[in-house]
């Protein structure tokens, strides 16, 4: 996006209209801004930037923002990454000898085979809060105040939600409860800068803050979730809801150029694409190495005969540059991603998923929470992020990507550009990529560093309030 454009101005003004920051509307008082430097903020959804860039001035670090950043994008652009929707954050700060990787992919129900239109178990909300609880310092409850306040007063629609809307335009429009949000009063689709209001799902948002992110898993909210849900042909259950949790597992790990480098483990196999086509790469950035071939030989193996292969084999593949390769991927789920900084380089970088455009194309009745597709008649979506820093003080760089089968591929070309402080050439292709670059190290310099959002799409890279 272009620097200082209209629609920019229009959209911080619209983000401090609405109270974007941390609390708003009948939270606690607005905490003061911090001066300086805050850190960067990278997405492919603006509004949800701005969220984050507001958490960032008011205190939080970056798990804080991240969570915020996510749960906004649920409002924002639930082709992607509704409250029903999965995904992966790698997370690293200063002292981190390798971070650690938060896993929370698209898991299917019990009851798939009895359902109409299977869905995915939500495990949005449960990632999210996993690594603020590690890594955050706000009240995760704070942190929701923003998302619902967006879905309460309504945003106008971005460019990446226009465009996913008019793909599947049709289907939405055919079923009750997704044209009530995604319609305008006329019957057409919502189109880019329409306001979209989403009362049910900011009641969902509001009953998670006030009750705790276990109550879309045990209480009240999930009984009514489970309910719509199967109403829309979901097959979800409570045994579901409540056995589907996020997982904590150690990233994997390269060695390159003096720099410790942490990428997304399986099943986020994305990341050891990433890790290969980055290590494989010459003084001119051309990979030796397929991402896309390494991920389909890898789950190749997987769906074979033989024992499931694990993070420590990953590893060691990658160790010994042995690596698995295959043929290209089929149609992958798409995908949104984003990176964030902090004043002291803590840094979380997040691939998200509904595993289809809306993923089932329905949304849980009451909940206003769109249904993503359950993975068992669909292909597992390719999520990657990395984060390189340099002895364990200083962070450096982060990158991550989007575009289906060429995600992994997509993120070592920027991998390699924001560990160099360049911007990347970009090319043709469906890769969308997003990093944020600190040459001279942070803590440290942080004037030189900038976050990278890739022209072609519609997402914002923001420092301390000042676009890129």
């Amino acid at each position: 996006m272009k620097t200082c454009s209209a629609r920019m101005a229009a959209l911080l003004m619209a983000c401090s209209l609405t109270s974007c920051g941390i609390f708003g509307h009948d939270g606690p008082t607005q905490p003061p801004t911090i001066a300086g430097f805050v850190g960067e903020v990278v997405a492919d959804e603006p509004q949800a930037a701005l969220v984050a860039r507001d958490v960032l001035a008011q205190g939080g670090n970056a798990a804080d923002a991240a969570a915020a950043l996510g749960l906004a994008l649920s409002v924002t652009l639930p082709s992607r990454a509704s409250l029903g929707a999965g995904g992966a954050c790698l997370a690293w700060r200063p002292g981190d000898a390798q971070g650690q990787a938060f896993l929370f992919l698209p898991r299917a129900g019990q009851t798939d085979a009895r359902s109409d239109r299977p869905a995915s178990v939500p495990m949005l909300a449960r990632g999210l809060y996993l690594m603020q609880m590690r890594y955050g310092h706000i009240d995760f409850a704070d942190l929701i105040v923003p998302a619902r306040n967006l879905a309460t007063d309504g945003v106008p629609v971005g460019g990446l939600l226009a465009s996913d809307l008019a793909a599947v335009h049709a289907p939405l429009l055919a079923d009750d409860t997704t044209r009530a949000i995604f319609a305008n009063s006329n019957g057409t689709v919502l189109g880019a800068n329409d306001l979209m209001v989403q009362p049910r799902l900011a009641g969902a948002l509001e009953r998670m803050r006030i009750a705790g992110v276990g109550d879309l898993y045990n209480g009240s909210l999930a009984q009514s979730f489970i309910r719509a849900s199967q109403a829309a042909g979901a097959g979800l259950t409570s045994s579901d809801m409540r056995a589907n949790l996020a997982q904590a597992e150690q990233p994997l790990t390269l060695r390159s150029g003096g720099l410790e480098i942490s990428f997304l483990p399986p099943p986020a196999d994305g990341g050891l694409g990433t890790a290969a086509a980055y290590s494989s790469m010459d003084e001119h950035g051309h990979a030796g190495v397929r991402a896309e071939a390494v991920v389909s030989g890898w789950r190749a193996h997987q769906n074979g005969k033989g024992a499931a292969m694990t993070v420590a084999d990953a590893q060691a593949l990658l160790k010994s540059g042995n690596l698995p390769s295959g043929s290209a991927l089929p149609p992958l789920p798409a995908s949104t991603s984003f990176v964030v900084t902090d004043r002291t380089g803590e840094t979380v970088s997040c691939g998200l998923t509904m595993n289809n455009l809306f993923g089932t194309g329905r949304v849980a009745g009451s909940t206003g929470i769109v249904l993503a597709a359950s993975p068992v008649r669909r292909p597992l979506p390719l999520l990657t992020a990395a984060i390189a820093h340099q002895d364990v003080t200083q962070f450096r760089a982060a990158a991550t990507a989007s575009g289906q089968n060429v995600a992994a591929d997509t993120a070592a070309v920027a991998l390699r550009a924001a560990i160099a402080g360049q911007r990347p050439t970009v090319t043709e292709g469906m890769g969308r990529a997003n990093f944020v670059s600190c040459p001279a190290g942070l803590p440290g310099d942080s004037g030189a560093c900038f976050g990278w959002t890739d022209p072609r799409g519609s997402g914002l890279a923001v420092s301390s309030g000042h676009t890129k």
